[in-house]
């Protein structure tokens, strides 16, 4: 069984990806419509945690390229994709993923989710790889804002591509801890991808939990939640 839960948090850090946003479905659809496949739409928010699960852990760093294989390679085993046709797959699914606007999907749930964690008062924020530009598309899609607004309060958006260090670069965590003046201890990190999210967080100090939607984390040796609805159970509880 994967780790209880520690004392209760002082805050609770989220990732965007896998958590509240994942791949345009049309876009994926449109990938592999040009590969001559069609895949079903219903298989392709598991396909992305199939993925994030087989993404391995390097604790000498990203070897992106390797990595990232091995994510496109169970994304396209959950879609089942042949094997001879995966080399062509792999290229048109290749150019969505390098565009980091693809991540527009709305997860089931996650609203509803983080509402209930607010509710909760558990101070939260946000650390994510993207693009400069995550902050922007969840304050537009009125799911959260750094301060008050339509969407929930949070305390902090760190985005990669605004201050200039990646996951699992524990730096990353340590300006969120810096923003909300909070040490390692006192904060859980929600996130989707063991290799990159849990390694993160452990080397900065956070507790780690992973987003387990299918199950896929039953054995692991990290916390895991089913959705942000049962984070909120879980906190409120403790």
């Amino acid at each position: 069984m994967s780790r209880p839960f520690p004392s209760p948090p002082k805050a609770v850090l989220l990732d965007v990806g896998g958590i509240f946003f994942g791949p345009s479905h049309d876009r994926i659809l449109g990938a592999f419509a040009r590969a001559g496949l069609a895949p079903s739409v219903e298989i392709l928010d598991r396909a992305h945690y199939a993925g994030a699960r087989a993404f391995p852990a390097d604790n000498e760093g990203l070897d992106w390229p390797k990595q990232w294989r091995a994510y496109l390679d169970a994304y396209m085993t959950e879609c089942g994709i042949p094997d001879e046709r995966r080399e062509e797959v792999h290229e048109h699914l290749d150019s969505e993923f390098a565009d980091a606007a693809l991540w527009l999907h709305e997860l089931p749930g996650a609203r509803d989710g983080l509402r209930a964690l607010a509710e909760t008062d558990i101070r939260l924020g946000i650390i994510s790889n993207a693009d400069g530009l995550i902050g922007q598309r969840l304050a537009e899609a009125e799911i959260l804002q750094v301060g008050p607004g339509i969407g929930v309060a949070v305390e902090c958006v760190i985005d990669s591509g605004a201050v200039g260090v990646m996951k699992p670069d524990p730096r990353i965590f340590h300006l969120a801890l810096d923003a909300m003046a909070i040490t390692p201890a006192d904060a859980w990190y929600v996130g989707d991808m063991p290799g990159i999210d849990v390694v993160g967080a452990r080397a900065a100090g956070l507790h780690p939990v992973v987003m387990d939607p299918y199950q896929f984390h039953l054995d692991a040796d990290y916390a895991r939640v089913s959705s942000l609805a049962e984070l909120a159970t879980l906190v409120r509880a403790a």
